[in-house]
């Protein structure tokens, strides 16, 4: 968790290192936020592609797989139905624990559906 503030690219690291032993991912697909050649080494560095688009202003243009970024809108439409819960898009809960059960309880009630 971090504050609403508080640019994507820095708790990377984190949020890397915080992968459950033995989850390997094969593929990272993140967002032009997370553009930069440190993030890029550390997926290459555990052995997962990254699928990361260059920003428009890169000067060095970096090729990424297309049809994987497309694939990336699931999560976003995912996150779009989590939002529509009005207790998870305003973070009414002051723990990380609590704003984690009301996030399962709202992916409960969207899988339900």
């Amino acid at each position: 968790m971090t504050p609403g503030q508080r640019h994507d690219a820095r708790a990377f690291p984190a949020v890397f290192a915080g992968l459950p032993a033995g989850c390997d991912p094969a593929w990272a697909v993140a967002d032009r936020a997370l553009d930069s050649d440190a993030i890029r080494d550390e997926l290459l560095g555990a052995d997962s592609a990254p699928c990361i688009p260059s920003r428009a202003n890169s000067t060095e243009p970096v090729e990424h797989d297309e049809a994987m970024y497309r694939e990336r809108n699931r999560v976003e439409r995912l996150v779009g139905k989590l939002k529509q819960f009005r207790r998870v898009a305003t973070r009414y809960e002051k723990l990380a624990a609590t704003f984690l059960a009301m996030v399962h309880v709202a992916a409960a009630f969207i899988m339900a559906r």
